[in-house]
């Protein structure tokens, strides 16, 4: 995984890719701003060997998203510019996926109508649900969307971009060429496979002979798991006519927004199995000699490792863990654990909504300015009460400049968000133990390579002369339920009907969940402050965190363990228009 690669002749440091991700980063016109810059270059500087920068639509019928990055207009080349530099500088690699959202681009958005390969009704969800009326486009507006695309690989090359993704999965314009139930033509550019993959072909064929020297990847959805969507066979034959147009790397995806038993599958959550795409890379791999790309629940660096160990692809890419953990790539080469992704799917689901990319278990994503320089207490002896994910991530940010011990009247670490995997759904995905457990494994093997020491089994009024002993008390006890009912729900949990189809339909309410997150539930942390006799201990002295603060979601907890543990800077965010007019854009 950490040996060099080449794509089309350009050197990458090592295997580990990061996909294109929307970040919302940018501003509403498409300029990138100082958060963009700054997401990018804690992935880039975390030792990752090829950066995707999100999807960018060649032409403004294409933009699907609001702030969504541009790359249809020279105006936004100095923003790419500073985002290519961040990377290059940090010893990575750049590229740009160019992805046209074709029936699946609002109006809204773009202030178009959406063009499509046939006039098809799609439903579209973009903070708001609509169903798109799109035009089927015209041989001349074809030929006019190719040359789009073909002028946005030049200019990202003037970028100083080392290459681009062409997106051809998901359901997006290419996709929808390659779907028949999507492509009703009978022209030159639908009906046989062929001539459905004709357009993203002629894409190919035009980059390269128009910016030569430029490598393409081209990311193929080889399954879209629905009938009359595009089939793995059939994604096979048009991975080798890809790289017979010049294709440089084939990057190996699936899924579809119509997906059967649901969209999900194209960012598969914590109940799909780890690596559930690798069988479709490896057959892609049987049959192209370019390097190939997978993704899909490769978090796991073992998992990771292996798949290109056992020759099933050539470069991982590594998508959500590294929101979870920008410096996966430097972890995993030194040994160390890994801040491990949930697959929740929490980033995905609240972008969608309209919300910037953010992660449950780092809340540091997309507040890299805040972070940069961050102000934490040093040379104290901290002790920290409650070993749940809040407790154990304050305690492995704060170890590095402190002496930190741990108390946890339970046997083991983690707390009740062990039990969270035994729920029917956790942020609107269905909830998986093993994904939990990971979680807290490396959580607490990371404490432990600082020097955190645990007393577990024990309560922490046994250890009362650790606490009169410290310099600083940090109250993470979690959460209580009202009524004495914690015991219940617990054994209710173990028995597993929680798991059942009804059950999972009625947590399918946000509300229902609201309830129990909230309502349901009170912080433990002032009771226990008083039990312990810590009430005359100053605020610089007694920190409370996480639900035992106030009980809630587990990513309002995590923050507010950053946040007191990191002590980050909000003043550090640069206006967005005032990076514009640092760059030399006017809005």
């Amino acid at each position: 995984m950490f040996t060099p690669i080449s794509i089309g002749g350009v050197e990458i440091r090592n295997r580990v890719v990061m996909p294109p991700m929307t970040t919302r980063y940018s501003t509403n016109a498409g300029f990138a701003t100082s958060s963009t810059v700054a997401y990018y270059q804690a992935r880039a500087r975390g030792g990752v060997g090829l950066i995707t920068v999100e999807m960018a639509a060649p032409e403004v019928a294409g933009r699907h998203r609001f702030h969504e990055l541009g790359i249809y207009d020279d105006k936004f080349l100095p923003g790419l510019k500073t985002i290519v530099e961040t990377i290059h500088d940090e010893g990575a690699r750049a590229s740009i996926q160019l992805g046209h959202g074709g029936s699946r681009a609002r109006r809204a958005v773009s202030q178009v109508q959406p063009i499509a390969p046939s006039a098809i009704p799609t439903p579209v969800f973009e903070i708001e649900h609509e169903l798109a009326h799109p035009q089927a486009m015209s041989t001349e507006r074809i030929e006019e969307t190719i040359g789009a695309f073909v002028a946005a690989a030049a200019r990202a090359k003037r970028a100083g971009f080392d290459m681009v993704e062409l997106h051809a999965a998901h359901g997006y314009l290419i996709s929808q060429f390659l779907s028949p139930a999507e492509n009703i033509r009978t022209d030159e550019f639908g009906g046989s496979l062929r001539n459905r993959a004709r357009f993203g072909l002629r894409i190919i064929e035009g980059i390269k002979a128009a910016v030569p020297g430029l490598p393409v990847i081209y990311r193929l959805g080889v399954e879209d798991f629905y009938a009359g969507g595009l089939v793995a066979e059939d994604a096979y034959n048009v991975a080798e006519w890809a790289v017979e147009s010049g294709a440089d790397a084939i990057s190996v995806t699936a899924g579809h927004y119509k997906s059967q038993p649901g969209p999900e599958v194209m960012i598969p959550p914590m109940a799909y199995n780890e690596g559930v795409f690798l069988g479709l890379a490896a057959a892609v791999k049987a049959r192209v000699r370019v390097p190939v790309i997978g993704v899909g629940r490769l978090g796991d660096p073992e998992v990771a490792g292996r798949a290109i160990d056992d020759g099933k692809l050539d470069m991982t890419a590594i998508g959500r863990p590294l929101l979870a953990d920008p410096e996966w790539a430097n972890k995993t080469m030194a040994g160390k654990p890994v801040r491990s992704c949930l697959a929740c799917n929490h980033c995905v689901n609240n972008m969608r909504s309209g919300n910037n990319l953010s992660c449950v278990v780092n809340p540091a994503t997309g507040r890299e300015l805040e972070f940069t320089a961050p102000r934490p207490i040093a040379g104290r002896r901290i002790v920290v009460v409650g070993a749940g994910p809040a407790g154990l991530s304050y305690a492995s940010l704060a170890a590095p400049r402190n002496t930190v011990t741990v108390i946890d009247s339970r046997d083991r670490v983690g707390g009740n968000f062990l039990l969270t995997g035994k729920a029917p759904v956790f942020n609107d995905v269905e909830a998986a133990e093993p994904s939990f457990a990971a979680y807290i494994a490396n959580l607490e093997n990371e404490c432990r390579r600082l020097g955190v020491v645990f007393h577990l089994g024990t309560a922490a009024e046994v250890r009362s002369e650790l606490l009169q002993d410290a310099d600083v008390v940090v109250i993470a006890a979690g959460a209580r339920y009202r009524a004495g009912l914690g015991p219940l729900v617990e054994k209710i949990l173990d028995t597993g009907l929680m798991q059942s189809r009804a059950i999972k339909k009625v947590f399918g309410s946000r509300a229902v969940r609201h309830f129990f997150y909230y309502r349901l539930r009170v912080g433990r942390g002032h009771s226990l402050v008083r039990a312990l006799g810590l009430g005359g201990l100053t605020s610089d002295r007694l920190v409370i965190i996480g639900d035992a603060a106030q009980a809630g979601k587990a990513r309002e907890a995590i923050t507010s363990a950053f946040e007191a543990a990191l002590r980050p800077d909000p003043a550090a965010n640069i206006d967005s228009l005032q990076f514009e007019r640092s760059i030399g854009v006017q809005n």
